[in-house]
């Protein structure tokens, strides 16, 4: 049978009130009393029940983890992070999978119903109504990889997808290509308007560059090949901005099995810079995206949250960089 909180109440000869005391956060016990009940837990094998203790503390310690892409690779090493970084701080990520989901009240009521103390949005391509709809349930709410804004109503954590639209066409630019084109994700999704606002606007300043777009199903491998075996049927650009890494590698797929070569005769690159990117068999040119910095100070927000819920919602913005590799063929200037 299990040890009770009465077992380590018996063998240190103290109440059952001051066991529990002495398990919970912030509440009024001495050193020697704390010491004394922790000595006969660790005598009897004792581990305080989390659940009950929420009872007592009125917190759970659960942060939803929230996303909607699980067929990106990206989000495994996202998870991990996440998960790694809250059970490390005390805290325990409950994963919640968003991959059907358009209506946020949905989500609000879900978990509601496991009261969390707070909810991190992982994801580029929800909208700002969700994470606002946490906010205006009265929830500590971040939102991660979200879209940037000067003034965000919820904290956001990430790059600025404009920026990296931009800077992708000045990589173009700068290896002489003359015609290029932009192949994202969902067009639905903030992150794909956003990467490919930046990126026309900067073709936009260079008449000569003639440039085009078109838009995959999904942040996934297939939906990546399987857009860029349709643009390969016709005449193809000189050079690809698939927006995304798992994009990225399909096209690279679908480049060599329509007998082309990388980058002699297309060149692609990708955004986000996953572990995968750089394997040697794939070798790709993307912009990283500084993943460990977002997901460590989303993390920090949402602990001070914990502590002070109405703490100014900011928005925190992290510089890409290019990772050179072999994708894209070299700079001429």
């Amino acid at each position: 049978m299990s040890v009770t909180l009465k077992d380590v109440a018996i063998r240190a000869g103290v109440s059952r009130s001051a066991v529990s005391r002495a398990f919970t956060e912030g509440a009024s016990v001495s050193d020697s009393m704390r010491s004394k009940v922790e000595k006969a837990a660790a005598e009897l094998g004792y581990t305080p029940n989390a659940l009950a203790s929420s009872l007592t503390t009125g917190r759970t310690r659960l942060i939803g983890l929230v996303s909607n892409n699980f067929h990106n690779p990206i989000f495994l090493e996202v998870f991990d992070l996440f998960t790694r970084g809250l059970q490390e701080r005390g805290l325990r990520p409950l994963l919640v999978n968003l991959s059907d989901e358009t209506d946020p009240a949905n989500c609000v009521r879900m978990l509601r119903q496991y009261s969390v103390d707070g909810v991190v949005v992982a994801s580029s391509t929800l909208t700002p109504a969700f994470s606002q709809a946490f906010r205006d349930a009265k929830m500590p709410v971040v939102h991660s990889f979200g879209r940037h804004t000067s003034s965000p109503q919820v904290h956001v954590v990430g790059i600025d997808n404009v920026e990296c639209g931009r800077q992708a066409a000045r990589e173009f630019i700068m290896r002489g290509y003359k015609n290029v084109a932009f192949l994202g994700g969902p067009e639905l999704a903030t992150s794909t308007q956003d990467r490919h606002k930046g990126f026309a606007s900067e073709l936009a300043l260079h008449p000569s560059i003639t440039c085009s777009y078109s838009f995959a199903d999904a942040y996934s491998f297939n939906a990546g090949r399987t857009e860029m075996l349709r643009l390969l049927r016709s005449a193809p650009a000189e050079a690809y901005f698939c927006g995304d890494d798992v994009l990225s590698i399909g096209a690279l797929s679908a480049v060599s099995d329509s007998g082309l070569v990388v980058p002699d005769d297309v060149g692609i690159l990708g955004l986000n810079d996953m572990e995968m990117a750089g394997w040697e068999n794939i070798a790709l040119t993307t912009i990283r995206q500084p993943i460990k910095q977002i997901i460590s100070s989303s993390i920090e927000l949402i602990v001070a949250m914990l502590d002070d819920p109405e703490r100014f919602p900011e928005a925190r913005l992290f510089p890409s960089t290019l990772v050179e590799r072999g994708t894209l063929r070299p700079r001429i200037r």
